[in-house]
């Protein structure tokens, strides 16, 4: 039987896999080049299996019993979910096997499992998703004391511990060498380009619009710091200070804001207007993204939105859909023209780029067609997973094979066909 380039483990606690894309695009894409890889991660109730093999990546999950909310519950999760992620590693290595340990953030605590394995010969790599003290500050804004600097020590010993570290934008890469002391030769920027295999265009649903004219949609988990009851509000405003009837609103996702976020709705009177659908399979997902006149981003600003690369952007740039956002930093390096920019936090001027662009059918097509032709040749996974086999590759002391490059213009290729065959209207087209 042919051997495994490596073994691998990677860990995750913000999202269960498959749905964390980033997580499965990465153990995809290993898996593809010959190394082996299981994945620990938690339960959730599109996922409440234990053990699952999908696709030949192990899968091993646990439960978290409750939702953390404050403080102290936070921390009990962040504890509860470190043993049990420790004791599934022992499960792991005797029934799988690892040489590395792939750590994805947050929260920035399982450096102490990499210390403990790295004593047995093992090697540690820390996948940057989020800033974890910045993210502490948008969900409790003016709290700069003890657990703000117990943050920025766990992401300093995390980085210590890391024998290469794996960043999603160059902002991110900044701070690893600032405020994490590490070499730049240490890091490697893999930003998390969609995959058109998962998310394509198909044919509009006009039926989707449920009798309106225009449907907004907006893509992504709701928690406390993303910013979707900026939206509700520029839709309330949209409705009552534009006297816009004609639009409807899809908010597409799960995450422990949801329940408020519904509250929020219905004081503000939106319900005929404003859908939840929770979280939806990727086929549904096309769907309404193929359909959606318009799609928005309402991350306020903050120092962790500001420097973080929201995979929302990249995904409405797949369907070509112009953006509506706030103006900050690496949404607007991810979007450029694809995107018309409010001032951050600002509700009324959201809701007046919306209303620009359903009013100019022109603009939105040129500035969608523009989106897509970027993620296509720039942003897609096919262009940047190469630093992550890079990353692999000198830690097993290998040489990055020279098809990997070849086979990226294969996969754009590729890619650009199975687009023109779901809708040949959304052809790339240059501005």
């Amino acid at each position: 039987m042919k051997g495994f380039a490596g073994k691998i483990l990677i860990i995750v606690q913000n999202l269960p896999v498959p749905l964390d894309r980033r997580v499965w695009l990465e153990s995809r894409t290993l898996r593809d080049h010959g190394y082996k890889v299981s994945v620990i991660c938690p339960t959730s109730k599109e996922h409440p299996e234990k053990y699952q093999l999908v696709e030949n990546i192990a899968i091993y999950r646990y439960d978290i019993p409750f939702e953390a909310k404050g403080f102290l519950s936070y921390f009990a999760e962040f504890l509860y979910a470190w043993f049990a992620t420790a004791c599934l590693s022992l499960r792991v290595l005797r029934r799988e096997g690892f040489d590395v340990i792939q750590a994805c953030n947050p929260p920035d605590t399982y450096f102490l499992l990499g210390w403990l394995y790295k004593v047995f010969g093992k090697k540690f790599i820390f996948d940057h998703h989020d800033l974890s003290p910045e993210m502490f500050l948008a969900k409790f804004p003016h709290r700069r004391g003890v657990l703000y600097r117990l943050l920025i020590l766990l992401e300093k010993l995390t980085m210590k511990t890391a024998d290469v570290v794996l960043v999603t934008n160059e902002s991110y890469r900044d701070i690893a060498i600032s405020r994490g002391h590490k070499k730049r030769d240490d890091i490697y920027v893999v930003r998390t380009g969609p995959e058109f295999k998962q998310l394509a265009p198909v044919p509009a649903e006009p039926a989707l619009k449920r009798g309106a004219e225009f449907l907004v949609c907006y893509l992504g988990e709701m928690c406390p710091q993303d910013g979707v009851d900026y939206l509700l509000r520029a839709a309330h405003y949209l409705r009552h200070q534009l006297g816009r009837e004609d639009v409807r609103f899809v908010l597409i996702g799960g995450g422990p804001a949801v329940p408020d976020l519904q509250a929020l709705n219905q004081r503000l009177k939106l319900t005929d207007k404003v859908e939840f659908t929770g979280r939806l399979p990727d086929a549904d997902v096309s769907r309404y993204l193929s359909t959606a006149d318009v799609c928005v981003d309402p991350d306020p600003y903050s120092e962790w939105a500001d420097n973080s690369t929201m995979n929302k952007i990249l995904e409405y740039m797949v369907f070509s859909k112009p953006i509506v956002a706030f103006d900050l930093k690496e949404i607007h390096n991810s979007a450029r023209r694809a995107a018309l920019y409010a001032r951050p936090n600002d509700i009324s001027q959201f809701a007046q780029k919306i209303d620009h662009l359903l009013e100019d059918a022109a603009l939105r097509h040129r500035m969608g067609a523009y989106g897509h032709r970027r993620v296509v040749h720039e942003l897609a996974w096919a262009c940047t997973h190469t630093p992550l086999l890079a990353a692999y590759a000198r830690l097993f002391n290998r040489s990055l094979q020279p098809p990997v490059e070849a086979e990226i213009d294969v996969k754009i290729t590729r890619s650009l066909q199975q687009l023109q065959l779901a809708d040949k209207n959304l052809q790339p087209s240059l501005m």
